[in-house]
């Protein structure tokens, strides 16, 4: 029986990437394995995370690593530990920060909700926000201009959620950090390239190890050994309620293990053949513009861009959204990407997808386009009452 209908779960289809709201990705059967094996079994955690350690340093180009709960706390962590270095006293005594460098700046238009805040994640471990440049416009003075004797970190987001023009180059905002003697952290979660960050001079890069890697929730700290050092003692202190288990140490470092013998070729052959599939047979409907789209922050891959005319296509790219996610009973339902559907468009990501399920999510858009054509008037939800919506049904959990 499929562990989904054991718990009357809906057997969903996810279109829509490494997100954590649908469990992030696929586990591969070397890591379940691995973690079914030590599961029984009683392990010294700071060993493991010895051997995690050598694991992520060859991985990612960097003098030491660790695993920690997710991405987000390995933010706070990290963050911790520009603030406390390993001083143990200092560690018990977050999130008060008195006396200490307790500032940290980011880009304005680097501070996005990925399920959270951004901004939380720093606040968390005691520290303040400085806000640098505007939404769509920051320069380097500007960063210079708000590093003082307060600095004790520099935050770079490297996320789809990000502003994508006119903020300041990774490689300047590490030059003018280390100037200035402050290090950098680079919140990486859903990036491919594991030592991109490390090499142009990150002194913490930050990973999930649960979304491209396909490993159990985690997260991956990489970096120098002092900050690496830093931020695993916080795990005697506001860390402790973030604390990893065996089972994601052991399936980090196994997942980091089949990353390096997977071969990402023949993975993105079979993608480009779905979205040349989608492509070809979306770009037939009316109302419907399909073109492949490149990922804006550089990763080896690409989606789907579906652009919806609502008065030619009869329902809105939101709405379209919703009716694949809700769809009538005994059809399959798929969630799409469809953070920027009020721009009239949303993503069909393939990275996730089991063969065949290509298929269903082409024949699951035909009907619901379909649906729309033969409806009587056009399907157009105000924007603001499908966000007020979405809101509600989820401050009605648990019911």
């Amino acid at each position: 029986m499929d562990i989904r209908s054991r718990y009357g779960l809906r057997a969903v289809i996810n279109a829509s990437g490494t997100m954590t709201s649908l469990g992030a990705s696929s586990v591969g059967a070397p890591v379940i394995d691995a973690v079914a094996h030590i599961l029984p079994h009683f392990v010294e955690i700071d060993d493991l995370q010895r051997k995690a350690s050598a694991a992520i340093a060859d991985a990612c180009g960097s003098e030491a690593g660790y695993v920690s709960a997710s991405c987000s706390a390995a933010i706070t962590l990290g963050i911790a530990a520009a603030m406390t270095g390993d001083d143990l006293g200092l560690i018990e005594r977050l999130p008060d920060t008195t006396g200490l460098r307790n500032e940290v700046v980011i880009q304005t238009g680097h501070l996005v909700n990925y399920g959270a805040p951004v901004d939380q994640a720093i606040r968390l471990s005691g520290a303040r926000v400085v806000p640098v440049g505007a939404a769509t416009e920051a320069h380097g003075y500007q960063l210079n201009a708000a590093i003082n004797e307060r600095t004790a970190a520099a935050l770079y987001v490297v996320s789809h959620h990000t502003v994508q023009f006119g903020l300041i180059p990774f490689e300047e905002f590490v030059a003018l950090a280390h100037a200035r003697g402050v290090p950098v952290i680079v919140d990486a979660a859903s990036e491919y390239d594991l030592k991109r960050f490390i090499a142009a001079g990150a002194d913490l890069a930050l990973y999930s190890a649960h979304k491209f890697l396909g490993g159990l929730t985690a997260g991956i700290v990489a970096g120098t050994k002092k900050l690496v050092r830093a931020a695993y003692f916080q795990n005697g202190g506001i860390g402790r309620g973030m604390k990893v288990g065996k089972e994601g140490i052991v399936g980090t470092i196994v997942a980091l293990e089949q990353w390096r013998q997977r071969d990402h070729v023949a993975v993105r052959a079979r993608e480009r053949g779905y979205l040349t599939l989608w492509r070809e047979s979306l770009n037939r409907c009316d109302g419907v513009w399909a073109e492949i789209d490149a990922d804006p922050t550089g990763n080896p891959l690409d989606r789907l861009k579906l652009h919806i005319d609502p008065k030619q296509a009869g329902i809105s790219a939101w709405d379209l959204a919703d009716a694949l996610a809700r769809p009538p009973e005994g059809e399959a339902p798929v969630i799409v990407r469809d953070h920027e559907a009020e721009l009239h468009f949303f993503f069909l990501d393939p990275c996730n997808l089991h063969p065949g399920e290509e298929q269903v999510v082409l024949a699951r858009i035909l009907a619901e386009l379909e649906r729309a054509r033969g409806a009587d008037e056009p399907v157009v939800t105000p924007f603001h009452r499908r966000d007020a919506r979405r809101l509600a049904a989820r401050r009605n959990w648990p019911d």
